[in-house]
């Protein structure tokens, strides 16, 4: 996900972000969300929560959330640099509570930080293609874990290492799902907005990813909830699908 430099409670002064600044951001954003992957995983504080399955899912949140979400953000920026544009990721005080609150409730609204991008002459292309390179990152590193996941099948390992595998995949096409939700400030408001035969492309992959991964229910949930997102980003901006 990336945001306009000027938007909401995320609003920044690019001058005051130095390069420290935006690693501890990435730092503090990238433990939030290990932390509320890590307490979905475990039942939720306001669920069965288990704390020594807290502890046994932190560490594969963790690489889960730094290769799906840091790597997602990092190319945002790598991609906007290449437009001209200024860059940094953002850490959200706000998007962290709503993300730790959320999950520890049993549901996540994963918001901790964007990508913040100043320009003042992107083209609807070019904020297209920005925008894609967070969601084809989520889709490499599944493809990637589902390479690891194939030879693993045929080379078993360490039960703790194979879910691992499997939650990295998870999380991977889980956050190219939200992000690819057709709501602003999110990512897919901004390829829907640009070229919608490519925005239907992307959502078959999301979900044919999902698909293989997850139970026919959880897939029929976000079907749902895609479907209620564009009727409702729709209804505020009158766009037409068609």
């Amino acid at each position: 996900m990336y945001a306009d430099i000027f938007s909401g409670f995320m609003k920044v002064s690019y001058g005051k972000i130095s390069l420290s600044g935006e690693i501890r951001d990435i730092v503090v954003a990238d433990a939030a969300l290990t932390i509320a992957f890590a307490l979905i995983f475990s039942g939720g504080i306001g669920g069965l929560f288990s704390p020594s399955g807290f502890i046994y899912f932190v560490p594969i949140a963790f690489v889960a959330v730094t290769l799906s979400f840091v790597l997602h953000e990092y190319m945002h920026k790598i991609v906007a640099q290449k437009f001209g544009a200024i860059a940094a990721f953002k850490m959200s005080e706000m998007g962290v509570v709503i993300t730790l609150v959320s999950a520890a409730l049993g549901f996540l609204i994963g918001i901790p930080g964007a990508t913040m991008i100043y320009t003042s002459r992107f083209t609807k292309e070019e904020e297209g293609y920005v925008s894609l390179a967070g969601p084809l990152t989520n889709f490499a590193v599944f493809l990637i874990f589902l390479g690891i996941s194939v030879y693993l099948g045929v080379h078993p390992t360490a039960p703790y290492i194979q879910k691992m595998v499997g939650i990295v995949m998870f999380i991977s096409v889980w956050l190219a799902f939200f992000n690819m939700l057709p709501i602003y400030p999110l990512d897919g408001s901004k390829v829907l907005r640009w070229n919608k035969g490519v925005y239907a492309a992307m959502m078959i992959v999301t979900f044919l990813f999902l698909f293989s991964i997850v139970g026919v229910e959880l897939v029929v949930y976000m079907v749902f909830a895609l479907v209620v997102a564009l009727f409702f980003s729709m209804m505020y901006s009158g766009m037409r699908l068609f």
